[in-house]
């Protein structure tokens, strides 16, 4: 499928692959009440860019790692803040913007990908994730004797 598309949107081999997110088993008890948080993955000439809209959550809620030394896991257990409106005689009649508790995205990163140069920012209700390419590799060149029998 991915062939397809890459073939379709006339894009580089492999290019739909890279950045692809992890396919998790609908029934896994841990990602119970678990929610996946809609991504934007930019993919430029130095680096992976990664961006998630997460309103309400601070740095602090938010974690960023690498595992099996090429997934990226983004995932928060916080909750978003909302004013308070618990003064004297006061309560919420409505709550339709509680976001939720736990987000998660797990993404394979491509082979050029630079483990050791992720970075992280949140601001504005934005996470943007980087995370570097490595400089392409020098094709060492051989010369081969051909043998004439």
């Amino acid at each position: 499928m991915a062939d397809v598309l890459s073939y379709v949107l006339n894009l580089p081999g492999g290019t739909i692959d890279k950045c692809s997110p992890r396919t998790h088993d609908t029934h896994d008890e841990s990602r119970k009440g678990v929610s996946s948080i809609p991504v934007d993955v930019l993919d430029n000439p130095k680096e992976y860019v990664f961006f998630m809209d997460v309103p309400g959550l601070s740095k602090s809620d938010i974690q960023v790692t690498v595992e099996e030394e090429n997934t990226l896991l983004i995932k928060s257990n916080g909750k978003r803040k909302r004013e308070d409106g618990e003064e004297e005689g006061c309560k919420y009649i409505r709550l339709e913007r509680r976001a939720p508790q736990k987000l998660m995205r797990k993404f394979r990163l491509p082979e050029n990908s630079n483990m050791s140069a992720i970075t992280a920012k949140c601001e504005n209700g934005v996470l943007t994730v980087v995370v570097e390419k490595l400089p392409p590799a020098q094709a060492k060149t051989r010369t081969v004797e051909v043998a004439i029998s």
